[in-house]
């Protein structure tokens, strides 16, 4: 359950959620898409109400499970959605490439690694080139040069594209290669800012600045009750 939650994403920002499993992040993407009951207050999208019918070729999402069909091959996968989206038949090998699939088109999905198909469900939210990318933790499984990769395609598509990219992650070290963070706690925004704002707390990493601003919410909450 998310407590309260309002923020706004410039457009071509990668903003990172992050913070531990259960915090709150995937109920704030499922809502910023359009798949989450909101029982309060409103959720805009590129100008119109999240999931709106109008923004279905403009927004790309990836889910932490791998959306795709087991019993089709990485590309027939991505040439059935790219129908759907109305995306053009080239942009198969394009994500592909992006992805670094290109290798696996024509292997079944059911024998690709968990690693693997994450990455496939990554390239279908790629088709079509996408105004805002919503990725719930993409880099679950991947090898430290993978993840390296897609973060840079990550930066790229941002700053030469102008893509928006909502980013979800558990891991801090990736926190850094975001240009603005929402530190998420229990359903609570305990912090919005750029990791260089907040690495000037006096910890000298984000993960202890993020610890740092947990310790203090428990410390108010502690006051407020006493």
């Amino acid at each position: 359950m998310l407590h309260g939650v309002s923020f706004d994403v410039p457009r071509g920002t990668v903003l990172g959620l992050i913070g531990p499993s259960g915090c709150g992040k995937t109920t704030l993407m499922r809502s910023i898409v359009g798949v989450q009951v909101v029982a309060g207050g409103t959720v805009t999208v590129l100008g119109e109400p999240a999931g709106s019918p109008r923004l279905r070729e403009r927004v790309g999402y990836s889910t932490q499970s791998p959306a795709v069909y087991e019993d089709l091959t990485v590309a027939e996968n991505l040439a059935y959605f790219a129908s759907v989206l109305g995306a053009p038949k080239s942009d198969v090998g394009r994500v592909l490439g992006e992805v670094g699939l290109g290798g696996q088109a024509r292997q079944i999905t059911r024998t690709l690694s968990g690693g693997q198909r994450s990455r496939a469900s990554l390239a279908v939210a790629l088709l079509g080139n996408p105004e805002l990318l919503v990725l719930d933790e993409p880099t679950v499984g991947l090898d430290p040069v993978l993840r390296n990769e897609l973060w840079g395609l990550f930066r790229r598509l941002a700053a030469d594209g102008g893509v928006t990219l909502v980013v979800s992650s558990h891991v801090m070290d990736e926190a850094a290669r975001c240009d603005r963070l929402l530190l998420m706690r229990e359903g609570d925004i305990l912090a919005d800012d750029s990791p260089g704002a907040l690495r000037r707390t006096g910890e000298e990493d984000l993960e202890g600045a993020f610890l740092r601003l947990i310790a203090e919410r428990d410390e108010a909450g502690t006051a407020g009750r006493s």
